[in-house]
C-alpha cells in the first residue's frame, strides 16, 4: 500500500503520514494532467479521508492510467499535488457558468460551497461580490457614465445599467435580489435559504450573459473559419 503525506483534516495533525489504499480518476486536463480522488487512512488517527489529487508530470500519466497509485513504492506526493479533500462543500454545489474571469469563479465557488453547507449570509455575500466585480467594467467613462456615488453601489449601479440598456431589461426584476437581500447579508445576517437561492438565480443569470453567451458565440465563430479554411485549402 502506497504513502501520501498531507495534512489531517480529521484529527488536525501537520504533514501525517496516510496509507493510500484506493484511486478514482475524477477528470483529465490538457490531454494528460489526471484529477484523483484517492481514499487515504491517517496512520495518526485511523480515520478515513478522501484526498483529491492531481499529476504533477506528463511523464507519470500511465501509473494513475493504470490504476497503480496504491501500488507505488513511493511517496505518492513525487508524482502528485495535494488539492484539497471531499468534505461538506462538495455536496452538490453549484457549478460556476462557463469562461468566467478567475476572480470571479473563484468568488462564486466560494458562495456555492457555502450555500451547499447552509451559510446563506456567506453565500449571497459572496455572490454579490461576483455581481460587483462583474459589472463594475460595464460603466463608460467621461460624461457618458455615472456619478461616483453610482460607480461605487451596486445597488445604485445595477438600475443605472437597466436604465442605460447596458443590461437587458429582461432581468431588472431579478435583479431587485441583489438590493435587498444581498444588503440583507452583507449587514444584518438575515438571509434565508430563498433568499440565498434568489441572489444565486441572477448571479448565475447574469454572469451567463456578460461572459458565457459572448465567449460562446466567439468560439462558434472560430470554428466556423476554421471549418472554411479548411474547405478552401482542400
Amino acid at each position: 500500500m502506497s504513502e501520501l503525506v498531507a495534512d489531517c483534516p480529521r484529527c488536525r495533525a501537520k504533514k501525517m503520514t496516510f496509507d493510500l489504499s484506493n484511486q478514482l480518476i475524477v477528470g483529465i486536463e490538457y490531454g494528460w494532467k489526471y484529477w484523483v480522488e484517492a481514499f487515504c487512512i491517517c496512520r495518526a488517527c485511523k480515520r478515513s479521508t478522501i484526498f483529491v489529487l492531481s499529476l504533477r508530470d506528463i511523464n507519470h500519466m500511465d501509473i494513475v492510467d493504470n490504476n497503480k497509485l496504491p501500488q507505488l513504492d513511493t511517496a505518492v506526493n513525487r508524482i502528485m499535488d495535494v488539492e484539497s479533500y471531499i468534505s461538506l462543500k462538495d455536496n452538490a454545489a453549484e457549478q460556476p457558468p462557463e469562461h468566467l474571469p478567475t476572480g470571479i469563479e473563484a468568488a462564486f465557488r466560494e458562495g456555492a460551497a457555502c450555500m451547499a453547507i447552509g451559510c446563506f449570509n456567506a453565500a449571497g455575500t459572496m455572490f454579490r461580490l461576483c455581481i460587483d466585480l462583474a459589472t463594475r467594467d460595464m460603466l463608460p467613462e467621461g460624461d457618458d457614465g455615472p456619478n461616483n456615488k453610482i460607480r461605487r453601489n451596486l445597488g445604485l449601479r445595477l438600475p443605472w445599467l437597466f436604465d442605460n440598456a447596458i443590461l437587458p431589461e429582461a432581468l431588472r426584476e431579478l435583479s431587485h435580489c441583489i438590493k435587498e437581500d444581498g444588503n440583507d447579508g452583507a449587514h444584518e445576517g438575515t438571509l434565508s435559504e430563498e433568499d440565498a437561492g434568489d441572489i444565486l438565480d441572477f448571479t448565475f443569470i447574469i454572469l451567463e450573459r456578460i461572459y458565457t453567451e459572448p465567449k460562446r458565440i466567439e468560439l462558434a465563430k472560430e470554428r466556423r473559419a476554421e471549418r472554411r479554411s479548411s474547405l478552401e485549402v482542400s
